[in-house]
């Protein structure tokens, strides 16, 4: 069974290099065609210029670690708003009908029609910009955890119960456990809910960040850099959702180890 799934994996990858392989030929000839000048689609050694250029001047890193930090701020608060709310929906059940109503009118509220407002109401600081990562990673970190917090076997809470378990010891000892891999697909998601915001939280005046560099470059008619501003974020969202994934994978493996035992 592990052969079988790692050689899965293997083809899984060379599909993977072969349609990244394609892409690059397809882009080429596009840009060669002549139908659009460098200016709007550029040629792939064009942007692998731009890119190299701006991670031998340490730009490109500087920019990472600016937009990480934002990130890593706004999905932290997300993730404990979403913690809140799932415990106290669990806990309270008749709390979950005084704000349920306002959490899904603003779920459908796109955060960036909202810059406007933050922007008068908290100026063109950092709040800000982690308002907007807050509000586009929040919503489904607190579904998935919900989600968990009520999926809790009922057989389990009974058992609690029968040794007189208190509301708050049945949480920590069985709810939560059983929530974790939920808890951990939620993260997920809004981490890369966190990473597609951070051009819309980074158009707040920003002077740093690869929302920055999108923007500026866009205004300089840099395509090539707008490019490796994009591949940079996509890449290092990647790295992240991949990082989680197999968080899950090992959460979801020990689960299973101490069920079967």
């Amino acid at each position: 069974m592990a052969e079988k799934e790692k050689s899965g994996g293997i083809r899984r990858g060379w599909k993977t290099i072969w349609g990244m392989v394609i892409l690059l030929i397809v882009w080429q000839m596009a840009a060669g065609s002549g139908i659009w000048s460098a200016y709007v689609l550029p040629p792939p050694a064009k942007v692998a210029r731009a890119l190299t250029k701006l991670v031998e001047s340490g730009v490109l890193f500087c920019h990472i670690l600016v937009s990480g930090r934002r990130v890593l701020t706004g999905f932290s608060i997300a993730f404990a708003l979403a913690m809140a709310g799932g415990i106290l929906a669990t806990q309270v059940h008749t709390a979950e009908e005084y704000y349920g109503g306002l959490l899904e009118f603003m779920r459908n509220v796109p955060p960036i029609s909202l810059i406007a407002l933050l922007i008068l109401w908290f100026g063109i600081g950092e709040i800000s910009k982690i308002i907007i990562i807050v509000l586009a990673s929040f919503f489904p970190m607190y579904l998935n955890i919900r989600k968990g917090f009520f999926s809790a076997s009922i057989r389990l809470l009974e058992v609690g119960d029968v040794f007189r378990l208190t509301r708050w010891q049945k949480f920590c000892r069985i709810v939560l456990p059983s929530a974790v891999p939920d808890i951990l697909v939620g993260m997920r998601i809004g981490l890369g809910y966190s990473w597609r915001a951070i051009i819309g939280a980074e158009m707040i005046a920003a002077s740093n960040g690869l929302g920055y560099l999108i923007l500026d470059a866009q205004q300089m008619s840099r395509s090539d850099k707008v490019i490796v501003g994009i591949l940079t974020i996509g890449t290092v969202g990647i790295l992240c959702d991949k990082i989680f994934s197999l968080l899950i994978g090992r959460v979801a493996g020990v689960r299973g180890a101490g069920g079967v035992g």
